[in-house]
């Protein structure tokens, strides 16, 4: 599991997930917006990332920690959160194994990051753990059936995940979802969100973007030959062509994306 761990962390290391995550600050924002942060709340971003979740939480007033297993995108948080002159903490650590005392939260949010952790159930027992009883948990994890888990499954063919660990999807499954939260947390509520990806490139220039910037689409390239390579790039460009609905797809990359949206309080 060691060895788990340690390329996971250099996966989100790799490429610069910072620019990837410009997509989403939108869908970010509208995520943290429907929580109904409270002032003077403790808050905590699982897998924070260069803080599209932490951000925004500060911004409403609470006391936000972020904490993320790649420094590289800490530091990003950092200078974000300067920016706006926030007070944002920003911590490495691991989801399986969060640096801080039992119920110091009242608030535990994670926007696509704890569900990339190997071990669910001990993301679960973590997250309830670090929550005061009937503290809010928020999770924006991808559904199976998303755009998204086409691309997961497409790069999955070419390079097949660690042996005997579970899809990270399976958090964006209602029915799986309720079964790694239902030992700690009650009113677990679901809700499918829809969103969409628009960027300004040709589905060849998407595909180029990820390779570059996007850390598992990075390495996944580095583990192929030029023949495998060039294969997995083929996928990719027709899975982006296919799903593309922009007006001039040879400039432009619009696709149709959802997650599921969990909420749930820690019994």
């Amino acid at each position: 599991m060691q060895n788990i761990k340690q390329s996971m962390r250099a996966t989100w290391m790799a490429g610069n997930f910072g620019e990837i995550a410009k997509n989403t600050v939108r869908i970010a924002e509208e995520f943290v917006s429907r929580l109904a942060i409270r002032p003077g709340v403790h808050a905590l971003d699982i897998a924070c990332g260069s803080g599209n979740v932490a951000i925004p939480m500060a911004r409403a007033g609470a006391i936000v920690t972020g904490v993320d297993i790649a420094p590289n995108l800490l530091a990003q948080g950092r200078e974000r959160a300067a920016a706006e002159s926030l007070i944002v903490n920003f911590d490495e650590g691991d989801a399986e194994q969060l640096p801080y005392n039992d119920a110091s939260f009242d608030v535990v949010a994670t926007m696509f990051g704890a569900m990339f952790a190997p071990r669910p159930e001990l993301v679960a027992s973590e997250i309830a753990r670090v929550l005061k009883p009937g503290g809010l948990l928020a999770m924006a994890n991808w559904n199976p059936a998303s755009f998204t888990g086409d691309m997961f499954r497409t790069t999955a063919k070419h390079v097949p995940p660690p042996p005997g660990v579970p899809s990270p999807l399976l958090w964006g499954d209602q029915k799986a979802v309720r079964e790694y939260l239902g030992s700690h947390f009650t009113m677990i509520r679901t809700e499918l969100i829809p969103i969409e990806f628009d960027l300004p490139y040709s589905p060849a220039g998407v595909v180029e973007y990820f390779r570059t910037y996007f850390g598992p689409t990075q390495v996944a390239f580095s583990r192929l030959d030029g023949a495998g390579q060039a294969a997995l790039a083929s996928d990719l460009i027709a899975l982006w062509s296919k799903a593309n609905v922009a007006p001039d797809p040879r400039q432009h990359t619009v696709t149709r994306n959802e997650y599921l949206q969990v909420t749930a309080n820690r019994a």
